[in-house]
């Protein structure tokens, strides 16, 4: 009769089945695991924080803006593109926000450009452009923001 076969007799080399734990307990969790749970911790409550931080500083501050004309006039069919950019530096909406420019020029008429911004979130930019049809660097050339209306 041949032995090594029989499923009673096993090699010390052959695997042995694992039982897995039983359900409902934990296992111990090594120093390396805790380590990375509290840095992963310690982040995700530094970036909690500071998103309600900033929350709390920004949505008291009503809308205010900051109007830049840039020196780069482009002259297309006689006429001149003077582009501007609009920043809400405020923290709260503006909805409805009216931008006028005012070409003074003596001797001549005065020219005026209106341009509306349907929706400028709290530090967001937007650009665009006011067309005259004289050269804004022969006159004063005034751009301001004219109204806004809060959402």
């Amino acid at each position: 009769m041949d032995v090594s076969n029989s499923p009673s007799n096993s090699s010390p080399d052959s695997p042995q089945p694992v039982d897995p734990p039983p359900s409902g307990r934990f296992t111990e969790r090594s120093l390396a695991e805790w380590v990375t749970f509290a840095i992963a911790s310690l982040i995700l409550i530094g970036l909690v924080g500071l998103i309600l931080y900033d929350w709390q500083v920004n949505q008291n501050r009503p809308p205010a803006f900051n109007v830049t004309v840039s020196e780069a006039v482009r002259i297309t069919d006689g006429r001149y593109y003077v582009p501007f950019a609009i920043t809400n530096t405020g923290g709260r909406i503006a909805n409805g926000v009216q931008i006028t420019a005012e070409l003074q020029i003596e001797g001549e008429g005065d020219e005026t450009g209106e341009q509306q911004i349907d929706f400028l979130s709290g530090h967001e930019t937007k650009a665009g452009s006011f067309v005259f049809n004289h050269d804004p660097d022969s006159g004063d050339l005034v751009v301001r923001v004219a109204s806004y209306r809060l959402p």
